[in-house]
Parts: structure tokens; C-alpha cells; sequence
């Protein structure tokens, strides 16, 4: 599954799910090939979790993004790369799939926190 196939949005099932991450908006957090396991349930997402969701505006669009802030019953939504505008700052608030629990491949390892 890819966090940028709109395809898969509706298909999302089970309560582990493997997502590759396509493209630079989370680098140097995650890069493009970086394969991820994320958890749909569990604990409430909070700020600076990396998420998987879908904006409201685009709902085609699956994105893996960090979580900024809770806004109108959904997400505000960035990447960690701020050279790239394809977030919340582009698209408005999403609804978060699931928390990003860690990277499997090729770097296997939790994800780190923004720097503050």
C-alpha cells in the first residue's frame, strides 16, 4: 500500500497496516522507499505523532504527515519538510487512519520527535 493511492483509502483493514512512503514531504524523518507499519485504534492521537490520514478536501489522498494540532474534528497536518506545501497548509484539515508506529524498512526503528 502507498500513503499516496487514493486507491487504498477505503481498504484500510485489520489493526496493523503496512504503508511505503512516496515522495519528500517527511524527510529527514522518513524518505521516499521508507516502509512503515501503522496502527489503526489504540491511544488518541496527540501532537507531533506521525499519522496516516486523509484530507477532507482530497479524500483520494492517503498522506503520511505528523499531526500538529487537533482543528474541526479532525487534524491540522504537516510534513516534516518545510520546502513541501502538499499538507494542511495546501489541502485543510484531515482525518486521521491511523498512528505510524515505526519504520520496518530499509532503516528499521521508531520515529523520533520533531526537534522543539
Amino acid at each position: 500500500m502507498r500513503a499516496d493511492d487514493g486507491d487504498f483509502a477505503p481498504r484500510l483493514r485489520g489493526l496493523l497496516v503496512p504503508v511505503l512512503v512516496t515522495g519528500p514531504s517527511m524527510s529527514p524523518t522518513l524518505r521516499h522507499g521508507d516502509a512503515v507499519l501503522v496502527r489503526r485504534g489504540g491511544r488518541p492521537v496527540r501532537p507531533g505523532d506521525v499519522v496516516l490520514a486523509v484530507f477532507r478536501s482530497r479524500p483520494e489522498l492517503l498522506v503520511v504527515k505528523r499531526a500538529v494540532r487537533a482543528q474541526d474534528g479532525g487534524w491540522w497536518v504537516r510534513g516534516d519538510n518545510d520546502l513541501v506545501t502538499d499538507d494542511s497548509r495546501a489541502y485543510g484539515v484531515a482525518d486521521v487512519q491511523g498512528r505510524v508506529l515505526l519504520r520496518y524498512w530499509p532503516r528499521p526503528g521508531r520515529l523520533a520527535r520533531p526537534p522543539v
